[in-house]
This record gives C-alpha cells, sequence and structure tokens, in this order.
C-alpha cells in the first residue's frame, strides 16, 4: 500500500500566501515561497500553489513564482488556478512545476483534461473539484473560485474526469473550507469506491484527529490543508507522528 500524503496548500493573491473561512475572508499568511521552502524541510510529501483569483480575474498562472519556489523547494508541488490551455501546462512545468490542477477551465471544455494527460501524462493533471452540498444532500461543483454553481454533480463529474485521463482528484467540500471541524469523509469515502485514481481531501483540517479520519475512514490517499500549518496549529512532524501512532502508513 502507497503511503499516504500531507500537503500544504498555498493559496496566493497578490503574490502572498492567503486563507480564509468559506472562500471568503482571507488573511494574509506569509511568503509563498519562504513557506514553501518550511514545509519542505519539516517532511511535508508535496505541496499544493493555488493562484485563487486567476479563473476570476481571468488571467494565467504566476509563472515567476513557480520558478522561484522550484529554485528553493526540494518536494513536488503542483500548481492552479486560471490553466486553460496545453500551452499554459507547458509553461508551467518549464517553470519547474511537477503537477498542475485545472478546474473551471475543465469544467467548461472537458477534453482538456484529455489534451493535458495526452502531452504530458495523467500523471502531471490534478483534476480539482470545489463542491458543496445542496438542501437535498447531492454535492454541486462551483466555479470560478467556488463563486459559480455548475450543474455538475461530484460524483459523476469526478468519474468522467478519471475516464478522460485525470491522474488525481483534489476535492476540496466548500462548506468545510476554514471551518477546522473535520473533513467530508463520508463525501471522500464514496470517491474513492468509485474512483481507481488517488482522491485528496481538502476542507476541513483543524486537529490531528480530523487527518487521521480523512485517511483512514474517508479512505483518502493525502489530506491537504492550509491554515493549521500556517499559523503554526499543527506542524507536519508532529502530525506524522500522530498518524503513524495510529496505523495510518506515513513516510517518517
Amino acid at each position: 500500500m502507497l503511503a499516504k500524503r500531507i500537503i500544504p496548500c498555498l493559496d496566493v493573491k497578490d503574490g502572498a500566501t492567503v486563507k480564509g473561512v468559506n472562500f471568503v475572508n482571507l488573511r494574509n499568511a506569509g511568503d509563498p515561497v519562504e513557506l514553501g521552502k518550511k514545509y519542505s524541510d519539516e517532511g511535508a510529501d508535496e505541496l499544493v500553489y493555488l493562484d485563487i483569483t486567476a479563473s476570476l480575474e481571468g488571467r494565467d498562472t504566476f509563472v515567476d513564482l513557480v520558478r522561484r519556489v522550484a529554485a528553493r523547494v526540494a518536494i513536488p508541488f503542483t500548481v492552479g488556478g486560471g490553466i486553460a490551455t496545453v500551452a499554459h501546462v507547458e509553461r508551467l512545468l518549464g517553470a519547474g512545476a511537477d503537477k498542475i490542477s485545472v478546474n473551471s477551465a475543465a469544467l467548461e471544455h472537458p477534453q482538456l483534461i484529455g489534451d493535458i494527460a495526452a502531452a504530458f501524462g495523467s500523471q502531471v493533471c490534478v483534476v480539482a473539484i470545489d463542491a458543496r452540498q445542496d438542501p437535498d444532500g447531492e454535492w454541486i461543483c462551483y466555479a470560478r473560485g467556488g463563486h459559480e454553481p455548475t450543474r455538475r454533480h461530484l460524483l459523476e463529474w469526478a468519474h468522467e474526469a478519471q475516464e478522460r485521463g485525470a491522474g488525481e482528484i483534489l476535492f476540496t467540500s466548500m462548506d468545510h473550507d476554514g471551518m477546522k471541524q473535520g473533513f467530508a469523509c463520508q463525501a471522500l469515502r464514496q470517491l474513492h469506491e468509485a474512483l481507481s485514481i488517488p482522491v485528496i481531501a481538502s476542507g476541513g483540517g483543524g486537529t490531528m484527529q480530523h487527518f487521521a479520519e480523512a485517511l483512514g475512514e474517508g479512505c483518502a490517499d493525502a489530506a491537504l490543508a492550509a491554515s493549521v500549518f500556517h499559523f503554526g496549529e499543527i506542524s507536519i512532524g508532529d502530525l506524522k507522528r500522530y498518524l503513524s501512532q495510529h496505523h495510518i502508513d506515513v513516510r517518517l
């Protein structure tokens, strides 16, 4: 069995790392390159950098930042936000990114997933899904940084993304984001049972037990979080030791 991964996520706006609650009320969390280096040194398995307003503002992702991260960080990192073409992907990989994450553009043009996989391999293509439950309990996918509801449902869209060539699914529960009350474990388990590719849990990590639940009962292959790492509430080393003590296989 592959070791479970711990992935700090750095949401970047105007060159700074920011974090909010339910995708709003952002506050500054520090320099994205220095934070990435810190997490790499502390034992994080991977990093995710998201240009959180690129899609909403209709612009390309931050190539210069990717170059600076690649020069300082020793672990794999994924970049997302505003990626809409294979040419965008080529620029980011050329600047040093290991994987890219697509969300809004893939919802609008699903063939983009297959184009990226064909050009660079499925392992490069992470499909990010931001979703929240409607009053009937259905998980509805959102585009444009969580601002626009779509007609797509979580499980069917995740399955289509896999069939089109996605290498991983990064699922963020918008209802849980920044709340620190636990991940959406039931939805994570449903994704695990429906898919054959890895699922990354995002949204809701507040305690070490929450991570254990997502990786255990939620069957997630990796757990991603931001504020608990950025503001010193949980250290990556302590978290990995806790998970290992609770019989979850991680790289120590």
